[in-house]
């Protein structure tokens, strides 16, 4: 993980301040506003800002103005009625602003989720750090043969070592002629010297989202089954959402993280397996992916 020299100093200042407000706030987040997570070999997650807690969802929900005035197990109580009944609005009167640094291939993933107010780093107007992103040896692995976006089987040494070697190459190159074409002999606008950097490159940016939205960034790719390198992100943030919103997030790890959906067909069939009788994929009316998916949630391989 590397911070700029400027980014250190930002936060050493804004550690250093003292602010009175008569807003809620959550002192176990207020001590992480100051703290930047590793993640991969140079990114990282940190708690920039946020509005509201686990009392403004309850708050929103009720459309009143008394705090404390209700036991904290009815709190409680409410926020799982709330989240196991998909309801979403109470949950979006909380906000949570994100620095996060991050390789460009993952960016452009992770910006699909179009639901949050972003504010990248411009290489227009900056010159971008020399950050590549390398795996371990122990997250490259072959293309899947059952799933056109996931891994198969790891490299064996030979391989990882090899495919490392050409990666740190193809990096460490484009990046020297990136600052070639940035100097003074040639004097390229950055806007277009910026065209050739590798996908491994590190970005920064803001992104500001709600708490419903929130949620349902971390489902997706905190999933086993997302990209390890944007699952490993959406780790870190779960770990810092829990700090804030424990409640909230004891819901969603219950009833969203931890949860199956099961189709009308699905639930018929297990209705069926209860009552003793033997289904089979055939005459459940699920198609094959769908069985194998069904036999995994139950735990049948």
């Amino acid at each position: 993980m590397s911070l700029s020299p400027e980014q250190q100093t930002e936060i050493e200042a804004a550690r250093a301040a003292s602010h009175t407000t008569s807003r809620p706030t959550v002192a176990a987040l207020e001590e992480r506003l100051f703290t930047a997570m590793p993640v991969l070999d140079h990114g990282f997650v940190r708690v920039v800002d946020y509005m509201g807690d686990d009392a403004a969802v309850v708050q929103a929900a009720r459309v009143s103005y008394g705090r404390g005035t209700r036991r904290a197990l009815e709190d409680e109580g409410l926020i799982r009625y709330l989240m196991r009944h998909y309801h979403s609005t109470p949950f979006e009167m909380c906000e949570i602003k994100f620095h996060v640094k991050l390789p460009i291939f993952v960016a452009r993933q992770w910006i699909r989720h179009r639901t949050a107010n972003v504010n990248e780093y411009s290489a227009r107007y900056s010159i971008l750090d020399k950050d590549f992103y390398l795996p371990a040896p122990e997250n490259m692995a072959k293309q899947s043969t059952d799933n056109r976006q996931g891994r198969g089987d790891a490299l064996d040494a030979e391989a990882a070592a090899h495919v490392l070697g050409l990666l740190r190459q193809d990096a460490e190159q484009t990046y020297g002629h990136y600052e070639q074409m940035l100097g003074e002999e040639i004097g390229l606008a950055r806007e277009l010297a910026r065209m050739n950097l590798t996908l491994n490159t590190y970005t920064q940016w803001y992104w500001k989202t709600d708490l419903h939205n929130l949620f349902h960034f971390l489902r997706l790719r905190a999933d086993a089954h997302a990209q390890y390198e944007i699952r490993v992100y959406a780790e870190a943030m779960l770990k810092l959402t829990e700090v804030w919103v424990p409640l909230s997030y004891k819901a969603f790890c219950d009833y969203r993280l931890g949860a199956v959906t099961f189709s009308s067909k699905m639930l018929d069939a297990l209705k069926k397996m209860l009552a003793g009788e033997a289904v089979t994929q055939e005459v459940s009316g699920l198609s094959k992916r769908e069985w194998v998916e069904f036999q995994a949630a139950l735990g049948r391989n």
